[in-house]
């Protein structure tokens, strides 16, 4: 591991969030069902859970981007 891998990163906006906490913020604010209208996955829209989801978007780097995109897209209100 690099000695400068804990340093800040101001140039990633996602710096410090863990995919757990992206999904678990995006299921509060959309919901499952509006979730997989938004992001077209399948982990989304049949029986859905966090770890399930967790557990695909961590082995489909494309899957996870698509995530992430809708995550810093989203516009939360300060009570999400």
């Amino acid at each position: 591991m690099p000695r400068d891998f804990h340093k800040e990163q101001p140039n990633n906006p996602l710096h410090g969030v863990t995919l757990e906490m992206v999904v678990r913020r995006l299921e509060q604010h959309y919901g499952w069902k509006e979730l997989a209208r938004l992001v077209r996955l399948n982990c989304f829209a049949n029986n859905p859970s966090v770890k399930s989801s967790l557990q695909f978007l961590r082995r489909t780097p494309w899957a996870r981007e698509k995530v992430e995109a809708l995550y810093m897209e989203t516009k939360f209100e300060e009570s999400d």
